[in-house]
């Protein structure tokens, strides 16, 4: 159901039209167009973009990372949306402060700079000093970030125009019903809604952090939660050096080809490994410890936007990945269709040929030569005619992919997305999906088939009334006969795969001739009932 134009979003809407005629924006709408404005286009389109609000800002944040799809006078204005929006009065930021935590600033904090450090569509970031501790040590540098007052009321306002706008054109264009706009927006306004709680941001930075701890890759920062509220976020202060100061890392010594791998290897990792990723990766979040140019690590900021997937989409895109290395699009295509994608009526080989049409080009060639906007727009012609649904559940995901390829782009224009993510992939598909992942599950799921065991036993051996019955118990009891010779093939699989471990290990360490063999022969049986178990599941 649409959502009714209220006076307030009316009002919104001339709003928005008075802020394109104002900046000259009817030129972006327009092509051939001029403005009267003598400003460059890109300063106006970031200045009305900060004038419309928080929605706004992320929307230019977005394609700020694009520099392959916006100008690049259009790509450094909106650069400076990442961190450089006007802040609100320091006094603001004290009053949310002590209103949060209960206490006047100078109890809170040894030092305070009133000076943010950095100001975003949401919140800003002011430099503090923890009091000393009680042993004598100097106190901590912080970060305080404190939320932009009212921001709440003019995300919700903003947000219900959305959904207005997304009715609207589900019910107008066959086209937008295609892209289900509601369900975008509706996913949308989970994550920016999420975002104005510094308490979910505090908890997502610690599991970040709990991820990454002694990795040399990445280095999250230490969480304060005595001084942390729904408004306000304290964090251990970092020191880097911004992934926008190419110049300065290239003087350095930094080696920009392994900091590109890297960065493709944590954003996998991170779906992939440990299905938590930080979704706002843009530039202004990204900083750079260079202490060892050689092996750069990165150091994150702003957890605000964090994505997670359903164990069948993480499976699924995992398989889907993997075939798209493989050039296996045949596999992509069954998978489309498995995943309900798109229809069950499609015909696979159909999908496959135009999969193929568009993706053979892209292997074997460097990220510079590739365009991946114009890969993206192919995929959406051709999926049009296959009637694919959207995915509200993947905007994130797809968002985080391309920032990181365009970050990656602007490192290294010789980056190789896939080859850096394939080995990734295959030990995700080894894990998940092979003999040993099979035996793992087994174990897991063994307690609870022996809870179920009694109440299956007492339904089989209640009297049965009817033949609807009748045919039910008797199809139970088949399923079960099913699962039970399921479960012995995987049993009896492990057991002689265990054997075969032994048997070669054994043999080789006492010179036993014939026993390499024999343990080969053990391990093909093990792997031919495996496979049987998981053909007949």
């Amino acid at each position: 159901m649409s959502r009714p134009l209220g006076v307030s979003r009316w009002r919104r809407i001339w709003q928005i039209r008075r802020v394109v005629a104002r900046y000259g924006l009817r030129e972006f709408l327009k092509p051939g167009r001029t403005s009267r404005d003598p400003r460059p286009r890109g300063e106006r389109l970031r200045l009305a973009l900060q004038e419309l609000g928080p929605v706004f800002v992320k929307f230019g944040q977005a394609l700020s990372t694009r520099p392959d799809l916006v100008p690049p006078d259009i790509a450094g204005q909106l650069a400076l949306l990442q961190d450089r929006v006007p802040p609100f009065p320091a006094a603001e930021a004290r009053r949310v402060i002590e209103a949060e935590l209960g206490r006047p600033v100078e109890q809170l904090f040894a030092s305070f700079d009133d000076t943010p450090l950095a100001s975003a569509s949401v919140a800003q970031v002011h430099a503090a000093r923890l009091h000393p501790g009680a042993d004598g040590s100097e106190g901590m540098e912080v970060v305080v970030k404190v939320l932009r007052p009212d921001v709440e009321r003019v995300i919700a306002a903003d947000v219900e125009l959305l959904h207005t706008l997304a009715a609207l054109a589900e019910r107008f264009s066959s086209t937008a019903r295609r892209l289900r706009p509601r369900e975008v927006v509706a996913e949308y306004e989970k994550v920016i809604l999420d975002e104005l709680d510094l308490m979910r941001e505090g908890a997502s930075a610690a599991l970040l952090r709990r991820n990454w701890l002694g990795s040399d890759l990445i280095y999250h920062p230490l969480v304060f939660w005595d001084y942390t509220r729904t408004r306000v976020l304290v964090l251990e202060r970092i020191h880097g050096i911004s992934i926008r100061e190419l110049d300065r890392l290239r003087a350095l010594g930094v080696d920009f080809e392994a900091l590109s791998e890297r960065g493709v290897e944590i954003f996998f990792k991170q779906t992939f490994r440990d299905n938590f990723f930080h979704a706002d990766m843009h530039p202004g979040n990204i900083f750079v410890d260079a202490s060892d140019p050689k092996r750069p690590r990165y150091l994150a900021v702003d957890f605000g936007i964090v994505g997670q997937l359903t164990p069948s989409d993480q499976r699924y895109l995992a398989e889907n990945f993997y075939a798209f290395f493989n050039r296996d699009y045949r596999r992509v295509a069954e998978l489309h269709v498995e995943s309900e994608w798109i229809p069950a009526a499609t015909r696979v080989e159909e999908f496959e040929a135009a999969i193929r049409t568009v993706c053979e080009p892209i292997f074997q060639r460097p990220l510079r030569e590739i365009s991946f906007g114009f890969f993206l727009l192919r995929l959406f012609q051709i999926a049009r005619r296959f009637d694919y649904q959207v995915q509200p559940q993947l905007v994130l995901l797809q968002k985080t992919l391309l920032q990181i390829e365009g970050l990656g782009r602007q490192l290294n224009p010789d980056l190789d997305l896939w080859k850096t993510a394939k080995p990734i992939m295959e030990d995700w598909m080894r894990r998940r999906i092979g003999p040993a992942a099979t035996l793992e599950r087994l174990r897991e799921q063994l307690p609870h088939l022996a809870d179920a065991l009694p109440q299956i036993v007492r339904q089989l051996a209640a009297p049965a009334s009817g033949a609807a019955t009748r045919r039910e118990l008797a199809v139970l009891r088949e399923e079960l006969r099913a699962a039970s010779r399921r479960q012995l093939r995987m049993i009896a699989g492990g057991a002689l795969g265990l054997c075969a471990t032994g048997v070669y290990v054994a043999g080789a360490g006492w010179k036993i001739a014939g026993a390499p063999a024999l343990a080969w022969g053990l391990a093909a049986a093990a792997l031919a009932l495996a496979v049987s178990a998981l053909r007949r599941r």
